[in-house]
């Protein structure tokens, strides 16, 4: 087979995968209806939330998923004999097509015991061990949970108010994604059909109408939903020829939810109330899995002082998809604390290996960590492009560099020995309210 005749081919069946997977979406088809979190809370949280029994049975899917199925089915049988079985862009292919055949199981499966099943075959568990070390996600969301919670956090904490209404967090929005990736090539729009605050699907941001935002928030869904998740869209309809790189599959939701959190850390545009609110997912999984029911969890961080709507909202992406009363459910919340340990790790070890140029390809699509050393020598191929647009840091890599060489020489310290010596210094302080700068707000 010629070069031109390969990549003509990889072209042709990544753009038939392009087209089957459009209309499957997962989050649509498990989505939940207004106003049940209103009945939930007026009945102070002590009933399962009023969905009847054959709610998603009467949700009618997007598709029909016997016949992508079968499409999808003689698309993988099509990589095989056109690209070869041991083609190693042709084995991604067949391995993204297998994660849609599992999303649709997944979605036949609503309301079952059988969704939770799918859900841990696409998203993985909470009982997961972290890759390359001992502790569960579980372990490490319960230590994050208690680091967010920590006394300290309330001596941080200001009144960012949520100020900004939806309008003009699209106008705001609006001037960023032009800064970032040039005129026309966002949008940014209100939605009366989304459940969130704000969501990200192709080039697109919808930012909920209901919603009010600080400015906080609004840092947040720049690099979040912007840089990240639409930025690996783009990037990846700019591929010549594996154009499935513009489209995300379960297996990538790890590496662009955890990348989304990393620079939402790298930009300081986190704080430790988000950053806890993203830990209780993992808690909230793993509660679910091991049986608690809807009510149960609710009330678990109830007690632990979220509040009513905060402690309804984790709950309910847990639940959304599977059996009320626990067992059953779906476990892709665990993926922004997977995905950012996994994420940090990777770029500490290419610094480590001495091949800090692979850390830019996290950007070049919607890709998973295993898949970036062979899209890289693809890459110097000159059959898959580079990422066009990526974050500051990430272009320039001599500040990234240096970061992550002072965090793995200082993680390998012994931190409760440090304490322990500047605890004493601790104790002399007085008891005061720091001092807190201006908002921007209130400079204008």
């Amino acid at each position: 087979m010629t070069n031109s005749l390969y990549l003509e081919r990889l072209r042709q069946l990544s753009t038939r995968l392009v087209s089957l997977q459009k209309p499957i979406r997962i989050l649509d088809a498990i989505k939940w209806p207004p106003g049940i979190e209103q009945r939930f809370r007026a009945r102070e949280g002590r009933e399962l939330p009023a969905l009847e029994s054959d709610f998603y049975q009467r949700q009618t899917l997007a598709f029909d998923a016997g016949n992508i199925s079968q499409l999808l089915k003689e698309l993988k049988n099509d990589v095989r004999r056109q690209l070869g079985r041991d083609d190693a862009l042709g084995k991604i292919l067949q391995a993204t097509i297998d994660q849609y055949q599992i999303v649709i199981e997944l979605l036949l499966a609503r309301g079952t015991q059988q969704f939770g099943h799918f859900s841990k075959q696409l998203y993985g568990s909470a009982s997961d061990n972290i890759r390359g070390d001992r502790k569960t996600l579980r372990q490490l969301g319960e230590r994050l949970c208690h680091i967010f919670s920590l006394p300290a956090v309330e001596h941080l904490n200001r009144p960012y108010t949520n100020h900004i209404n939806a309008e003009e967090a699209v106008r705001m929005l609006d001037g960023r994604m032009r800064d970032y990736f040039g005129a026309d090539e966002v949008r940014v729009q209100i939605s009366d059909d989304i459940v969130s605050d704000a969501s990200a699907g192709g080039d697109r941001i919808k930012i909920n109408r209901r919603s009010h935002f600080s400015e906080l928030d609004i840092q947040v869904l720049e690099v979040h939903e912007g840089w990240v998740h639409i930025g690996t869209t783009l990037n990846g309809r700019e591929q010549p020829w594996a154009t499935w790189l513009s489209v995300g599959s379960p297996r990538i939701t790890a590496i662009q939810e955890g990348m989304a959190v990393l620079l939402e850390t790298l930009t300081f545009s986190s704080f430790p109330q988000r950053a806890r609110r993203i830990s209780d997912r993992v808690v909230a999984v793993d509660l679910a899995e091991q049986g608690a029911d809807f009510c149960e969890v609710y009330r678990y961080f109830l007690e632990r002082g979220v509040s009513e709507h905060d402690s309804y909202r984790v709950t309910q992406r847990v639940f959304r998809g599977g059996t009320l009363t626990g067992g059953s459910v779906f476990t892709k919340d665990i993926s922004y604390v997977k995905g950012f340990v996994e994420n940090v790790n990777f770029i500490r070890s290419a610094i480590q290996s001495g091949v800090p140029e692979i850390i830019p390809m996290l950007f070049v699509g919607k890709v998973t960590l295993d898949d970036l050393p062979l899209l890289y020598e693809r890459y110097l191929d000159g059959v898959i492009a580079g990422p066009k647009y990526l974050p500051p840091m990430f272009k320039n890599l001599n500040g990234l560099y240096v970061w992550f060489g002072f965090s793995s020489s200082l993680s390998e310290m012994n931190i409760a020995r440090v304490q322990q010596h500047f605890n004493k210094l601790f104790r002399q302080l007085p008891t005061a309210t720091p001092i807190q700068p201006p908002t921007d707000a209130e400079l204008d």
